[in-house]
């Protein structure tokens, strides 16, 4: 299935590694270019080689933290005049600590707040202006599947990742009328260093092995296994492309039926 994004221009924030990795590189493989950032330049840039690599896209990279205002008001900037406009906005930024909530402090929920909520505020705000100069185009925001189901250990995502997609909602109907599509992504358990993180967590708190943590996760996934980076990718450039051109402010899960509420 041609995608129809040859062409098309996108930027996907915190893309060095993981879902955001997954994402870029659905993207450039259905020919669209594409912008990646990362705190670390020089991973943003080994990123960009091994796409371009595999895929042939052009593939720029950036230095921003995504939770920086002035990091985010200069990216956008530099994509911006790289590309000469933007048509695909994907937000994504490394998940907020794990814990409990006895267990934050007013510095943890402080850096969350700006990491996983701000950090989508102003990317929008941003890519706006650029959007409505391509004559409309799509934002899609990498959430989590703690959106419709809280996660054990996991008190920041369960707050904040339910206020981004509250946000989308809002921002789909906002922007509706300039031909911009806001929708989000919601992964459940993806095979990614984050999740190995998540695991050592969980595993200290319940003083159990990872290995346990793990076989117990999987008999939870009615597909019984972890999803791979490259499904969930292929699902984002689906979302971000014409062939979603009907859907607007949803939040689809890619988690193999792990969330089984209506």
């Amino acid at each position: 299935m041609d995608l129809q994004l040859k062409g098309k221009t996108a930027l996907v924030t915190a893309a060095s590694g993981g879902l955001g990795y997954a994402t870029a590189a659905a993207l450039a493989g259905e020919g669209a270019r594409v912008a990646i950032c990362s705190r670390d330049l020089t991973r943003a840039q080994e990123a960009a080689r091994r796409i371009q690599t595999e895929t042939g896209a052009e593939v720029l990279a950036f230095q921003a933290d995504v939770a920086s205002e002035q990091d985010l008001t200069r990216l956008f900037s530099e994509v911006g005049s790289a590309f000469g406009g933007l048509d695909i906005l994907v937000c994504n930024a490394g998940g907020p600590p794990a814990g409990g909530f006895g267990a934050l402090g007013e510095a943890q929920w402080a850096t969350a707040f700006q990491l996983t909520l701000m950090s989508v505020v102003r990317s929008v705000r941003l890519a706006v202006p650029l959007l409505e100069q391509a004559g409309g185009g799509r934002i899609l925001t990498i959430l989590s599947s703690s959106v419709r189901k809280p996660i054990d250990n996991l008190t920041l995502s369960n707050t904040f990742r339910p206020a981004v997609y509250g946000l989308c909602k809002s921002l789909s109907s906002e922007l509706a009328a300039q031909n911009i599509q806001v929708n989000g992504l919601a992964p459940g358990r993806i095979e990614t260093g984050r999740i190995n993180q998540l695991d050592d967590a969980l595993a200290e708190k319940r003083g159990v092995s990872r290995a346990e943590i793990r076989a117990a996760s999987e008999k939870a996934i009615p597909m019984g296994r972890l999803g791979q980076p490259d499904e969930f990718g292929r699902v984002a450039a689906f979302l971000c492309s014409p062939a979603a051109a009907y859907i607007n402010g949803s939040a689809l899960l890619v988690d193999g039926g792990a969330v089984t509420s209506l």
